[in-house]
């Protein structure tokens, strides 16, 4: 049994992600933190909570909420790509569920203290709730199995600038904190979303040929993002880099290659902002003006997408056959 947290800001993928990890076989999702970033932290709350709704896992898994607002900056949001609500202009009735009381971040150390070593974390929004935890507890470090990340980019474009992926421009401070703080990482960057990731043609439509509940809920809730892909994103399909991530780690057949190497992320320039620095040359020649260091990260490469758009596949229809064990 793979004991997965999930730390998210609740958008159309996210609730994807969410529902691999509360419905794929052998994988025991424990806990859902939430943190502000492509919604305000009181929609992403609502929105997890509403998965656990449509999982039929209501009331199961509990959802603490955490920081609404990145360490030093004032919050940004990504609404424009994902709906006012962050689940394509549902508006959903209310969850039936609630938050628990614990902030998050308190939440997270509780939890990997009380297993250290047997939790991984897949993390698809601003690192807030880590960077916070981190500081409560220096020691979570070398207690968690694996740090999963979707954020940043390893030399290619970002999404919100071309510099940056979202998710580390929402708060560098804190993912410049994580990346540092010496977490067994793996990077999953926003290059592998557009390589490997993106889900159109007739493979779209085979979704959305898929009748069930759940295939509903998925083409509803990422149909402001796939409307934002095809008209400004110059993606032709629905993206899956927070379902991705969260399939590779159940799944680690599906990642092809990856390399470890020191990842910083630029901090100071407003136009480089939440750049993630991959240091892949083969041998850094020793100079006084790059500031580098040991490899911190595992940064993803390649992915099988064919075998990721059958693991998607297999969780709208609800059919695991494939997958379960003889």
């Amino acid at each position: 049994m793979k004991r997965l947290l999930i730390d998210t800001d609740t958008a159309g993928d996210d609730v994807t992600s969410l529902l691999f990890g509360l419905l794929w076989p052998g994988v025991q999702l424990d806990a859902i933190f939430t943190v502000m970033g492509n919604v305000p932290l009181e929609l992403c709350t609502r929105n997890a909570l509403t998965a656990l709704d449509h999982a039929g896992r209501s009331g199961e898994v509990p959802v603490f909420a955490g920081c609404d607002r990145p360490l030093m900056r004032p919050p940004i949001h990504s609404d424009f790509v994902h709906g006012k609500d962050g689940m394509g202009n549902s508006f959903f009735v209310p969850p039936r569920g609630k938050a628990e009381p614990l902030h998050a971040a308190q939440a997270l150390v509780r939890f990997v203290n009380a297993a250290p070593g047997e939790y991984e974390i897949v993390a698809h929004g601003p690192l807030t709730n880590l960077a916070v935890a981190y500081m409560l507890d220096p020691s979570i470090v070398h207690k968690i199995k694996k740090l999963w990340i979707m954020g940043g980019a390893c030399h290619f474009q970002g999404n919100i600038t071309p510099a940056a992926e979202y998710n580390v421009y929402a708060d560098p401070e804190a993912a410049r904190m994580v990346f540092r703080a010496g977490f067994p990482i793996v990077m999953v960057g926003w290059e592998i979303c557009c390589r490997y990731g993106i889900v159109g043609g007739e493979d779209l439509a085979a979704l959305q040929a898929i009748d069930t509940p759940l295939a509903r809920f998925y083409h509803q809730i990422n149909s402001a993002a796939l409307k934002f892909n095809r008209e400004l994103g110059g993606l032709d399909g629905i993206s899956h880099p927070d379902s991705q991530t969260t399939a590779i780690c159940i799944n680690p057949a599906i990642l092809q290659k990856s390399g470890r190497y020191f990842v910083e992320v630029e901090c100071q320039s407003n136009q480089m902002r939440g750049y993630t620095a991959v240091d892949t040359r083969f041998h850094p020649e020793p100079n006084e003006f790059w500031q580098g260091g040991e490899p911190n990260a595992e940064v993803v490469h390649e992915v099988d997408y064919h075998g990721f758009y059958r693991m998607l596949s297999a969780l709208l229809k609800g059919d695991f056959s494939e997958y379960s064990p003889a």
